[in-house]
């Protein structure tokens, strides 16, 4: 995949269908130490630990139309590929935890990408789950979370299009505003 963004979105599609209702996702940029990470957690159905010791296996999948599953096989090896590491953790009944960390000035180390997209895809097509996000870079961060959206918006829904793309900007351009 071209973005790490795109990493996220599959990650988030195993995590609605694992049910989670809340997912967290944060990307702490860590400039002074050279360290990109990036952590999904949820609160979804788990696996359990037979699963789990596979679950990164390109040809492990919970799907009935193919054998394959490569999301996170996919950012393990992106992660791997820029001397960083990855690491999931998941229990039954509780949720899962993924975290993938980067060089962060690796050469071969995906680009970041659209959040805002990615959070706007998120949400457009998937009313039902809440979404907290978290950008820091050094010591400035930027929290995105749905639950206050949606208290704001009252009875409008958070999928409505001129919210999702209200959403994206909003989170391109705070996003943007703690590089500088």
């Amino acid at each position: 995949m071209k973005e790490l963004s795109l990493h996220i979105l599959d990650l988030v599609e195993n995590s609605i269908k694992a049910k989670a209702k809340l997912i967290k996702i944060s990307i702490i940029e860590d400039l002074t130490n050279n360290i990109l990470e990036i952590t999904l957690e949820d609160n979804g159905s788990g696996m359990d630990e037979e699963f789990l010791s596979i679950a990164d296996n390109p040809f492990t999948t919970t799907r009935k139309t193919r054998n394959v599953g490569l999301g996170l096989s996919l950012i393990k090896a992106a992660a791997l590929r820029a001397d960083g590491d990855f690491h999931i953790s998941s229990e039954k009944g509780k949720g899962t935890e993924v975290v993938a960390t980067f060089r962060h000035d690796h050469i071969d180390r995906t680009p970041i990408g659209n959040m805002g997209g990615t959070i706007a895809a998120i949400l457009s097509r998937e009313e039902k789950v809440d979404i907290l996000y978290l950008h820091q870079i050094n010591s400035k961060q930027f929290v995105f979370n749905t639950k206050e959206i949606r208290k704001f918006l009252g009875e409008v829904n958070i999928n409505t299009p001129n919210v999702i793309l209200w959403i994206q900007d909003y989170i391109n351009d705070n996003i943007a505003l703690l590089s500088k």
